[in-house]
């Protein structure tokens, strides 16, 4: 979820690539997971038809504003945290959380996310 929604990524092989080094089989049984639970979706890469693209579902669009909770936790505890390295972003989030976390939200829902390219 956090990939998502921060750096906007959407296939297995975009997950597989982050900083956590996951395991495939792990990787593969916890899209698996959260998709049978509702909150990702699967759907076709239009673009490459060999590809899936994984999305939060409304269900899980509702655990935003937890992730942006573990983002404010994570900020505090470190620095290589995606939302310490952007300290306007963290302000915004401390003095606005639910208003920052409709905006995720809603950019998360049109394809978007928070940090492109990170």
């Amino acid at each position: 979820m956090r990939d998502i929604i921060f750096a906007g990524k959407k296939t297995y092989g975009d997950f597989l690539k982050s900083e956590e080094g996951i395991a495939t089989n792990v990787l593969a049984t916890r899209l698996a997971f959260l998709e049978a639970q509702g909150i990702l979706a699967r759907a076709t890469d239009p673009a490459d038809k060999r590809k899936d693209w994984h999305t939060l579902t409304e269900k899980g669009l509702d655990l935003v504003p937890v992730v942006l909770a573990i983002g404010l936790w994570s900020a505090q505890h470190d620095p290589q945290s995606y939302v310490h390295s952007r300290p306007d972003f963290l302000a915004r989030l401390r003095e606005h959380p639910m208003a920052v976390g409709e905006e995720v939200k809603a950019l998360v829902r049109s394809g978007g996310c928070m940090f492109p390219g990170s």
